[in-house]
């Protein structure tokens, strides 16, 4: 038996809809206890934030609720005019050391939904998981869309890399040719040396306008790879908590269904479970487990949600800002080629190429 601590009060506004945002379970004739199974986000009783699942009620405004089903709590409820007062019995446990009782069944539950994680909520309702439907949430296209980003970065920088190094190999072939013609110009006379002179810079020009290229593009794949090597590897992290607190979420979502149909089973045979007479405290313990996952799962998506769009965001502003920049580099590498190649304008060229051969 888990410790209470009674006597205590809170009042509630009813909302727009009348409700307080509380769903009851428990009660007559099995259960000698009412109890909170969830508090409704956005509600009154969320809002105010006294009430957790598992509480005991014992009674509204002042009247007892001992002896009444959840069924007729519920409506005695509805029937209130104005604000509701609840007196309750606080539920004090300490979660930690009952999700370490429960360690390997939790193990289990939640390998079971990550089993699941690509099913149809069809297909899990066959299978008994209905609950399930939560792995299918809105975030998996949007965790697809990051993984494509991820691979196209990946792979832009791998074939930046590659082309940098082919780049590099062209630009030594350049200068390499430079010192060829340079050689070939101190063997030669007149306008044979002057020409292979002419030659000999302008190869040494391209080594020089693609040296100078390379020193202006590296960093801007530099600055790509920051995403790649950084922003994506902590949003993985981030994705990787997400989904351990979903299916923890999930995996206490189906122990509650086991129980209660544990439960209906037992009642079914006007039989009722030993820990339903003694207050069901092992299941409103499951119950305040379950509310605490998924309060934690929702704030972790939140986050998930912020951090993708972010991301988005950075991704689409720093590939134009980086692309635009590599064009620009690009272009103006080719413009002065092409101005080195313009000012090598010295053919016909008269030569000798047997006096060449001798001299080699």
């Amino acid at each position: 038996m888990y410790p209470m601590v009674p006597g205590s009060t809170v009042t509630l506004e009813r909302g727009k809809d009348g409700m307080v945002g509380l769903t009851i379970g428990g009660g007559a004739p099995y259960c000698p206890s009412l109890y909170v199974v969830q508090v409704f986000e956005n509600t009154p009783a969320w809002k105010e934030g006294t009430l957790k699942a598992g509480d005991e009620l014992m009674a509204v405004n002042t009247r007892s609720l001992k002896g009444m089903t959840k069924v007729q709590a519920a409506k005695f409820i509805q029937r209130i005019d104005g604000d509701v007062t609840f007196t309750y019995a606080k539920l004090t446990v300490d979660t930690n050391h009952f999700k370490e009782a429960k360690g390997l069944d939790m193990v289990m539950k939640k390998v079971k939904h990550k089993c699941i994680e690509r099913m149809s909520s069809g297909t899990a309702d066959k299978l008994g998981l209905t609950r399930a439907v939560l792995c299918n949430d809105d975030l998996a296209k949007k965790l697809e869309e990051f993984e494509r980003n991820a691979k196209f970065y990946k792979e832009m920088i791998v074939r930046s890399h590659y082309l940098l190094l082919d780049f590099n190999a062209v630009c030594g072939v350049y200068k390499g040719m430079g010192d060829l013609f340079s050689q070939i110009a101190v063997r030669e006379k007149c306008a044979a040396n002057e020409a292979f002179t002419i030659f000999a810079d302008t190869h040494r020009n391209y080594h020089k306008a693609g040296t100078e290229f390379q020193k202006k593009a590296a960093p801007i794949m530099n600055k790509l790879g920051t995403y790649l090597h950084k922003a994506v590897p902590d949003m993985r992290l981030t994705i990787k908590k997400y989904a351990n607190a979903k299916f923890e979420y999930l995996a206490y979502c189906l122990k509650i269904k086991e129980m209660d149909d544990e439960e209906y089973t037992f009642n079914s045979l006007d039989d009722p479970l030993p820990r339903v007479e003694e207050g069901n405290y092992e299941y409103r313990v499951v119950l305040r487990c379950r509310a605490q996952a998924r309060a934690y799962f929702l704030q972790l998506r939140s986050d998930v949600r912020v951090k993708l769009q972010l991301l988005n965001s950075k991704h689409v502003q720093d590939l134009t800002v980086q692309l635009e920049q590599w064009t620009k580099v690009q272009l103006a590498y080719y413009e002065e080629a092409a101005a080195i190649s313009d000012k090598a304008n010295v053919f016909p060229i008269d030569i000798d190429l047997s006096t060449v051969v001798d001299a080699q």
